[in-house]
Protein backbone atom coordinates (compact mmCIF):
# COMPACT_ATOMS: atom_id res chain seq x y z
CA UNK A 1 0.00 0.00 0.00
CA UNK A 2 1.42 3.09 -0.98
CA UNK A 3 1.78 6.38 1.48
CA UNK A 4 0.86 9.78 0.24
CA UNK A 5 2.15 12.90 2.32
CA UNK A 6 0.87 16.43 2.00
CA UNK A 7 3.11 18.95 1.38
CA UNK A 8 1.45 21.93 3.46
CA UNK A 9 4.19 24.45 2.69
CA UNK A 10 3.80 24.38 -1.17
CA UNK A 11 0.48 24.74 -0.94
CA UNK A 12 0.72 27.82 1.25
CA UNK A 13 3.47 28.96 -1.24
CA UNK A 14 0.85 28.66 -3.61
CA UNK A 15 -2.26 30.54 -2.08
CA UNK A 16 0.44 33.59 -1.22
CA UNK A 17 0.94 33.97 -5.00
CA UNK A 18 -1.36 36.57 -6.88
CA UNK A 19 -1.16 36.98 -10.66
CA UNK A 20 2.32 34.44 -10.99
CA UNK A 21 3.97 37.18 -8.49
CA UNK A 22 4.97 35.44 -5.42
CA UNK A 23 3.40 37.30 -2.25
CA UNK A 24 6.61 37.71 -0.63
CA UNK A 25 7.43 39.96 -3.63
CA UNK A 26 5.16 41.48 -4.02
CA UNK A 27 4.93 43.17 -0.87
CA UNK A 28 8.91 43.98 -1.00
CA UNK A 29 8.42 45.46 -4.08
CA UNK A 30 5.70 48.01 -2.42
CA UNK A 31 8.05 48.71 0.57
CA UNK A 32 10.93 49.49 -1.91
CA UNK A 33 8.42 52.21 -3.82
CA UNK A 34 7.07 53.36 -0.87
CA UNK A 35 10.67 53.69 1.06
CA UNK A 36 12.17 55.02 -2.24
CA UNK A 37 9.23 57.68 -2.49
CA UNK A 38 9.60 59.03 0.88
CA UNK A 39 13.34 59.29 0.25
CA UNK A 40 13.13 61.87 -2.40
CA UNK A 41 10.49 63.72 -0.34
CA UNK A 42 13.36 64.22 2.30
CA UNK A 43 16.08 64.82 0.12
CA UNK A 44 14.05 67.48 -1.62
CA UNK A 45 12.90 69.15 1.70
CA UNK A 46 15.99 69.19 3.62
CA UNK A 47 18.64 68.95 1.25
CA UNK A 48 17.93 70.06 -2.41
CA UNK A 49 15.33 71.96 -3.94
CA UNK A 50 14.10 72.27 -7.47
CA UNK A 51 13.50 75.86 -8.81
CA UNK A 52 12.57 77.49 -12.28
CA UNK A 53 14.37 80.65 -13.43
CA UNK A 54 11.89 83.74 -14.41
CA UNK A 55 13.44 86.07 -16.02
CA UNK A 56 16.75 87.28 -17.93
CA UNK A 57 18.74 88.76 -15.40
CA UNK A 58 21.39 86.01 -15.42
CA UNK A 59 21.80 85.73 -19.07
CA UNK A 60 24.09 84.30 -20.70
CA UNK A 61 24.78 81.96 -17.38
CA UNK A 62 21.37 81.27 -17.16
CA UNK A 63 17.98 80.91 -19.53
CA UNK A 64 14.30 82.47 -18.91
CA UNK A 65 13.06 78.61 -18.25
CA UNK A 66 15.86 76.90 -16.97
CA UNK A 67 15.39 74.02 -14.20
CA UNK A 68 17.97 74.13 -11.51
CA UNK A 69 18.55 72.31 -8.77
CA UNK A 70 19.41 74.11 -5.55
CA UNK A 71 21.75 72.68 -2.45
CA UNK A 72 20.49 74.72 1.16
CA UNK A 73 22.05 72.04 4.12
CA UNK A 74 24.45 73.46 5.71
CA UNK A 75 25.79 76.20 3.44
CA UNK A 76 27.21 79.49 3.40
CA UNK A 77 27.75 81.99 0.31
CA UNK A 78 30.63 82.90 -1.02
CA UNK A 79 31.86 85.37 -3.95
CA UNK A 80 30.96 84.14 -6.82
CA UNK A 81 28.28 81.42 -6.15
CA UNK A 82 24.87 82.00 -7.51
CA UNK A 83 22.02 81.68 -5.28
CA UNK A 84 18.25 81.62 -4.61
CA UNK A 85 17.38 84.76 -2.98
CA UNK A 86 13.44 85.35 -1.50
CA UNK A 87 13.21 88.90 -1.76
CA UNK A 88 11.43 90.62 0.47
CA UNK A 89 11.78 93.51 -1.71
CA UNK A 90 10.11 91.81 -4.66
CA UNK A 91 7.79 89.21 -3.04
CA UNK A 92 9.54 86.48 -4.96
CA UNK A 93 12.58 84.36 -5.66
CA UNK A 94 15.06 85.55 -7.48
CA UNK A 95 18.54 84.20 -8.74
CA UNK A 96 21.22 86.54 -8.39
CA UNK A 97 25.59 85.90 -7.86
CA UNK A 98 26.86 86.85 -4.69
CA UNK A 99 29.33 89.81 -5.62
CA UNK A 100 30.23 90.25 -2.34
CA UNK A 101 29.80 89.35 1.67
CA UNK A 102 30.08 90.89 5.06
CA UNK A 103 33.12 92.98 5.17
CA UNK A 104 33.48 93.50 1.68
CA UNK A 105 34.16 97.17 0.19
CA UNK A 106 32.19 97.40 -3.03
CA UNK A 107 32.62 100.28 -5.55
CA UNK A 108 31.16 100.11 -9.05
CA UNK A 109 32.55 102.61 -11.38
CA UNK A 110 29.26 103.44 -13.94
CA UNK A 111 31.47 105.27 -16.48
CA UNK A 112 33.69 102.41 -17.39
CA UNK A 113 31.48 99.95 -15.88
CA UNK A 114 34.23 98.19 -13.35
CA UNK A 115 32.84 96.83 -10.31
CA UNK A 116 36.00 96.39 -7.60
CA UNK A 117 35.83 94.55 -4.08
CA UNK A 118 38.25 95.83 -1.29
CA UNK A 119 40.22 97.15 -4.08
CA UNK A 120 40.43 94.48 -6.68
CA UNK A 121 38.90 95.08 -9.95
CA UNK A 122 36.83 91.69 -10.57
CA UNK A 123 37.64 89.89 -13.85
CA UNK A 124 33.92 89.12 -14.73
CA UNK A 125 34.10 86.76 -17.27
CA UNK A 126 30.42 85.88 -17.17
CA UNK A 127 28.40 88.89 -17.40
CA UNK A 128 26.64 89.76 -20.95
CA UNK A 129 27.52 93.61 -21.01
CA UNK A 130 29.31 95.70 -18.51
CA UNK A 131 27.78 97.59 -15.08
CA UNK A 132 26.71 101.25 -16.75
CA UNK A 133 23.12 100.71 -14.54
CA UNK A 134 23.32 102.59 -11.51
CA UNK A 135 19.49 102.30 -10.49
CA UNK A 136 20.20 104.39 -7.24
CA UNK A 137 19.87 102.16 -4.51
CA UNK A 138 23.33 102.29 -3.02
CA UNK A 139 25.84 105.18 -2.84
CA UNK A 140 29.56 103.88 -3.65
CA UNK A 141 31.77 102.55 -2.06
CA UNK A 142 29.86 100.22 -0.24
CA UNK A 143 30.62 98.26 3.30
CA UNK A 144 28.70 95.04 3.21
CA UNK A 145 27.88 94.43 6.94
CA UNK A 146 28.23 91.24 8.48
CA UNK A 147 25.34 88.47 7.47
CA UNK A 148 24.24 90.65 4.68
CA UNK A 149 25.28 90.18 0.63
CA UNK A 150 25.66 92.12 -2.03
CA UNK A 151 24.64 90.36 -5.32
CA UNK A 152 23.86 90.97 -8.74
CA UNK A 153 22.53 89.33 -12.25
CA UNK A 154 24.87 88.52 -14.80
CA UNK A 155 23.21 90.85 -17.34
CA UNK A 156 23.88 93.50 -15.45
CA UNK A 157 21.34 96.17 -18.19
CA UNK A 158 18.70 94.44 -17.40
CA UNK A 159 18.77 92.93 -13.40
CA UNK A 160 17.04 94.13 -10.12
CA UNK A 161 19.40 93.33 -7.67
CA UNK A 162 21.13 95.07 -4.53
CA UNK A 163 22.04 98.28 -7.05
CA UNK A 164 18.83 98.69 -6.44
CA UNK A 165 16.49 99.86 -3.50
CA UNK A 166 13.84 97.27 -4.17
CA UNK A 167 15.97 94.51 -3.30
CA UNK A 168 19.50 96.49 -1.94
CA UNK A 169 21.71 94.13 0.44
CA UNK A 170 20.85 90.71 0.97
CA UNK A 171 20.42 89.11 4.48
CA UNK A 172 21.66 85.39 5.64
CA UNK A 173 18.14 84.13 6.01
CA UNK A 174 16.44 85.19 2.47
CA UNK A 175 19.22 82.88 0.56
CA UNK A 176 17.50 79.71 -0.60
CA UNK A 177 20.62 77.80 -1.57
CA UNK A 178 23.18 77.61 -4.26
CA UNK A 179 22.15 76.73 -7.56
CA UNK A 180 24.38 73.52 -8.38
CA UNK A 181 22.91 71.84 -11.27
CA UNK A 182 21.37 72.64 -14.37
CA UNK A 183 18.34 69.95 -15.44
CA UNK A 184 16.72 71.55 -18.70
CA UNK A 185 17.24 72.44 -20.97
CA UNK A 186 18.41 69.21 -21.96
CA UNK A 187 21.14 70.95 -24.64
CA UNK A 188 22.55 72.48 -21.02
CA UNK A 189 21.92 69.59 -18.70
CA UNK A 190 25.25 69.16 -15.74
CA UNK A 191 26.72 71.63 -13.56
CA UNK A 192 26.55 75.36 -13.07
CA UNK A 193 29.89 77.19 -12.60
Amino acid sequence: MAKFQINYEALDQDENKKDGIPYEDFLEWIETVVFSFFAVILIFTFIVRQVNVDGTSMVPTLEDGDKLIVHHLFYTPQKGDIVIIDSAGLRKPIVKRVIATGGDTIDIDFDSGEVTVNGTVLQEEYINDLTRLDEGGQNYPVTVPSGYYFVMGDNRMNSKDSRSGDVGLIQDDEIMGKVIFRLWPASHFGKVE
